[in-house]
């Protein structure tokens, strides 16, 4: 049994056709992106499609789709654990912050370097202090000065 390998213009072009539809279900209300990276859910649209227009006569080899379930599962723990990390780095920040609560610091605010006391403390993810009446990042302060 001989078996082709080459792709008719008919079928090149519907193929081609196909792709590009793909493409542009998947950019569909993102706006081009020159940058652009896939996430999970880019991951399953591709593995889906790839699954749906596979040739019945030649399946995808099981190692090959055993391999692809392990990358989904480690992107998945990856975008998990990056966002632990985003909340802990937060939570530290917030903490460091906290611990200038009526200490004097210098902040660099543009070219001035504003000293004072600081006298509230603003937590979240991007923590702000409170000095001489104006609210500064935390990661302005460019010294804590001791009594």
């Amino acid at each position: 049994m001989d078996i082709s390998l080459s792709l008719s213009p008919q079928d090149q072009a519907r193929v081609a056709q196909e792709v590009n539809t793909f493409n542009r279900t998947l950019n569909e209300g993102k706006g081009a992106k020159a940058n652009m990276a896939l996430d999970k859910n880019d991951f399953l649209k591709i593995l889906i499609t790839q699954l749906s227009h596979q040739d019945p006569t030649q399946p995808m080899d099981d190692k090959a789709f055993i391999a692809q379930m392990a990358q989904f599962s480690s992107l998945e723990q990856m975008t998990n654990m990056s966002t632990g990390f985003q909340k802990v780095s937060g939570l530290l920040a917030s903490s460091e912050a906290s611990q200038v609560l009526g200490k004097t610091v210098e902040i660099r605010d543009g070219e001035n370097l504003v000293t004072g006391v600081v006298d509230r403390v603003v937590r979240g993810e991007s923590p702000l202090v409170g000095v001489n009446g104006k609210i500064y990042d935390f990661s302005q302060i460019e010294s804590v000065v001791s009594k």
